[in-house]
């Protein structure tokens, strides 16, 4: 198991585009994905889920990943998160 710890940059949060961006990256590997936010667990699957976490520009958010390639999976959402999600700034 693998976490590390994320500002969201993006001006948007995590709404619906992000948040889909993220979750299909997160289910393009076998390892489970959850997203931590003051303590909760949010998949990192689940749009629905992510969404619900309603992650603001500038929050700090956990990913953790546990499973094959886990470490993989944690860089790649990382890298996305911190480049904003594909979204303008």
């Amino acid at each position: 198991m693998l976490e590390q710890s994320v500002v969201v940059v993006n001006k948007t949060g995590l709404h619906a585009r992000p948040a889909a961006l993220l979750v299909k990256t997160a289910a393009s590997f076998p390892c489970d994905v959850v997203i931590i936010k003051n303590g909760k667990n949010f998949n990192g699957k689940s749009i629905i889920s992510v969404m619900s976490a309603a992650v603001k520009e500038g929050e700090e958010i956990t990913v953790r990943t546990d499973g094959d390639r886990e470490e993989e999976a944690l860089e790649a959402l990382i890298t996305l998160i911190k480049t904003g999600l594909a979204e303008k700034r």
